[in-house]
């Protein structure tokens, strides 16, 4: 029986840094932290903590090669991601629909386009 994970992919993916490097290594097969923490400005310790949690959510694979670690994309975890923003993509969609009928209906009372609430006076 495997633990659960420390963090999940939401909040692995919810801080700019490790996004981008999530997008350094989409762009290599394995990266040291030496090499990923080249873009960054910030120490070698930050970014491994930053690994760390992308590592326990399942995103990164670490890999022993010699005295280096090397670190590696697990692209799989996203797909709960793009599951949940695949629900909301539909819902938007649909919701936009909706408003480009009644918008685009020739029928279309104007009292329902008009805003409601109190008018400003000139």
């Amino acid at each position: 029986m495997s633990a659960a994970p420390k963090h999940d992919v939401f909040q692995a993916v919810a801080d700019p840094t490790r996004r981008q490097l999530l997008s350094l290594l989409a762009e290599s097969d394995e990266l040291t932290v030496s090499a990923l923490s080249a873009p960054f400005a910030m120490s070698r310790t930050a970014v491994s903590k930053h690994l760390r949690v992308l590592s326990e959510a399942g995103l990164v694979r670490e890999r022993k090669a010699g005295r280096e670690t090397r670190y590696r994309l697990e692209a799989e975890p996203l797909q709960e991601l793009r599951r949940w923003l695949d629900y909301y993509e539909r819902f938007w969609t649909n919701r936009l629909s909706v408003l480009r009928q009644l918008v685009e209906s020739d029928d279309a009372d104007e009292d329902v386009l008009e805003p409601r609430g109190p008018r400003a006076v000139d």
